[in-house]
């Protein structure tokens, strides 16, 4: 009895010896294939980060909702989707146009007019846009509604406080000699950078852009008269803001500008259909704005990225014919070019 209990007793010290290494030979491989899976995991997010192309996006001012669709592609992961680390900056140390002829960007945002200047200049940028954010211009001229400011003709007499841009007294002559209004008449200076209060008090009219600078009046309650460029003057319905990039990177990298602006695309898709969801993101990127103000501009904007059209981006070679016409006519270049020379659709999403 004693020696079949002594060997009841040895096999089971067997059997737990057995099962213990079994049990540790699995543990082991286990933790090995777990080891294994991690590593791999590690080395594809490297590869994945390493095959990410950096791209540098240079703003033509602030943040503001005109660009809410790249930083939304931002943070929904659209532009990593395409295999694009974008950066977006403002610009610090010159024009948009000049830093993007430079190479100190790959895509810059820009204006119709600073292009078509750009390429009719004695030393001409090697530039060309590849997609409008805005299919229509949206900008006019404002003024304090007690002033009674309705018509261009009523410019007479009074003080515009501007930027001086090389298209801008070009654009204000151009509309007060379609109303016979006399042009000598209207005080022009540079703005010391005030909001719409100095229309009421300092100022007579400024150059307003509705979903910003109105946005802005309204909710302060401030009441204006507002007039859009775009009715004062079919030709100065021209593309504004415009996303550019120079000949380096249409010839060299066309891939890349493709995989942009499809990302792009679907930033500015998203905006349209969520704008007040895009405009918190926008807020993200842009704390110091209050959120309110930002929903209520992209509220007015979203409709507008693609108004009469169904494809963001595109552009006309007519909208660019009938501005560098006007340009041409009221000096602000002296020599016409061609559309094709200016933009290009090619890039777009099909």
């Amino acid at each position: 009895m004693k020696k079949n209990l002594k060997k009841v007793i040895a096999l089971g010290g067997i059997l737990t010896l057995l099962l213990t290494g079994c049990s540790k030979e699995d543990t082991n491989k286990i933790t090995e294939s777990d080891s294994n899976i991690q590593l791999k995991k590690t080395t594809d997010d490297s590869k994945t980060e390493a095959r990410l192309e950096d791209i540098t996006v240079i703003l033509d001012y602030v943040a503001n909702t005109n660009h809410t669709g790249m930083y939304v592609a931002l943070e929904k992961g659209y532009y990593e989707e395409e295999g694009l680390n974008v950066k977006i900056i403002e610009p610090t140390d010159g024009a948009t146009a000049s830093l993007i002829a430079a190479g100190k960007g790959d895509f810059g945002i820009s204006y119709q007019e600073d292009v078509t200047i750009a390429l009719t200049s004695e030393d001409p940028l090697p530039i060309k846009a590849v997609a409008t954010i805005i299919q229509h211009n949206t900008s006019g001229f404002a003024s304090y509604k007690e002033k009674g400011i309705v018509s261009v003709k009523d410019f007479e007499g009074k003080t515009y406080a501007g930027w001086g841009g090389p298209g801008e007294e070009a654009v204000i002559k151009a509309v007060m000699n379609g109303v016979q209004a006399d042009f000598s008449k209207l005080n022009i200076i540079i703005s010391d950078g005030a909001g719409f209060e100095a229309l009421k008090d300092k100022v007579d009219i400024m150059w307003f852009f509705e979903g910003w600078d109105n946005v802005k009046a309204s909710m302060n309650n401030f009441p204006l008269n507002y007039m859009e460029l775009r009715q004062l003057d079919s030709r100065l319905d021209y593309y504004t803001p415009i996303i550019i990039t120079n000949n380096t990177m249409i010839e060299k990298n066309p891939d890349i500008i493709r995989k942009f602006l499809s990302a792009t695309e679907k930033g500015y898709d998203y905006a349209i259909k969520n704008p007040e969801k895009s405009a918190e993101i926008l807020n993200k990127f842009a704390p110091d704005y209050d959120v309110e103000m930002l929903k209520k501009s992209q509220n007015f904007l979203s409709s507008k990225y693609k108004e009469d059209t169904v494809q963001w981006g595109i552009m006309k070679d007519e909208v660019w014919d009938n501005y560098t016409d006007f340009m041409v006519e009221y000096g602000v270049i002296h020599q016409k070019i061609p559309a094709s020379s200016c933009y290009t659709n090619e890039f777009l999403p099909q």
